[in-house]
């Protein structure tokens, strides 16, 4: 006869197999999922990331467990955050943006960590090399030395007379301050007037932004968390100030940016998902090689652009992975 446990439910004895109840209370693969910004601002990250799981057999809550937490832009939150997957004991760590992998960094030198976006990993000292990563941290570089150039050559487009550039940047994150310094090339070479502005907190955006006025024709705004987050209010100042603007992801154009231009984040997290899987079956961070956004996407906002006055070229329209209207 099969071995059985019996337990008391309400006065009754009820049969329950061994192997029955061993599944339903078996720990499953878990992944702790880390967002620097808001919960808003991953929502199609996030689904993403779950969707290309579920497509390689991980489905949540039946195969595998998501636990989703967000520092909404306070960076001694990120350490928390990291703190509390090192106790519950996920089986991977997923985040992106540098100032987070380096905080997950800081609280394990043993759970795996793939990030889903870094700007220069290996001179931020998140990995020792692409090829060769090392230690437990490996994932998707940014790569933005190849994208802000060539965004600001787009912005040019649309802009002849520009002259004057204004450049908003986190100086606290490794990747944000790498991109400035390539716009700050950029523009050098454009022979444009820079304007470098540091905002490294959620309060200091609108004073910081007010001092443009009547300063600068245009706006980049370099990748960061906290502008993603923020992205509504930038915008809002950029069109009632008449400012166009130019980010590096498309949800800071569908929140009324003028233009963006740089890895599709969405590819990016799917391919991080694929990272995952790599590491649920067995492989080690350590010898997966960092890979490179192979998917880049134009999004530009005709709305926005008809508002400020703006005529985009058809032949820039017609390399537009998206156009908003």
């Amino acid at each position: 006869m099969r071995r059985r446990d019996f337990i008391i439910l309400g006065g009754f004895s009820v049969a329950w197999p061994l192997a029955t109840r061993a599944q339903q209370t078996a720990k499953l693969p878990t992944i702790g999922f880390l967002g620097a910004g808001r919960a808003s601002g991953y929502g199609k990250l996030a689904d993403a990331f779950a969707a290309r799981m579920r497509e390689l057999g991980w489905v949540e809550g039946s195969t595998i467990a998501i636990n989703y937490r967000w520092a909404e832009g306070n960076t001694e939150r990120l350490a928390d955050i990291a703190a509390e997957f090192v106790r519950l004991k996920v089986d991977v760590i997923v985040t992106n943006g540098n100032v987070a992998i380096a905080a997950a960094k800081r609280a394990t030198s043993q759970i795996p960590i793939v990030f889903a976006g870094a700007g220069g990993p290996v001179g931020g000292g998140l990995v020792a090399s692409l090829a060769r990563p090392g230690g437990n941290v490996t994932g998707m570089s940014l790569q933005e030395i190849d994208t802000a150039g060539k965004g600001l050559e787009m912005l040019r487009e649309v802009i002849p007379n520009l002259r004057r550039l204004a450049i908003v940047a986190n100086s606290s994150n490794s990747s944000s301050a790498l991109e400035l310094r390539e716009v700050q090339k950029a523009a050098d070479t454009f022979g444009l007037e820079a304007i470098s502005l540091d905002v490294q907190r959620a309060e200091e955006i609108t004073p910081a932004l007010a001092g443009l006025k009547g300063r600068a024709d245009a706006l980049y705004v370099c990748g960061d968390p906290l502008m993603r987050d923020r992205r509504v209010e930038i915008s809002t100042f950029a069109a009632n100030a008449k400012l166009p603007t130019m980010f590096n992801q498309r949800s800071n154009v569908e929140a009324g940016g003028l233009m963006s231009y740089g890895p599709s984040f969405s590819d990016l997290y799917r391919r991080a998902a694929e990272i995952v899987d790599k590491i649920l079956r067995g492989a080690k961070p350590a010898d997966i090689p960092v890979e490179q956004p192979t998917k880049f996407e134009l999004v530009v906002n005709l709305t926005t652009a008809r508002a400020l006055g703006l005529i985009v070229p058809q032949t820039l329209l017609a390399t537009a992975d998206e156009v908003i209207e």
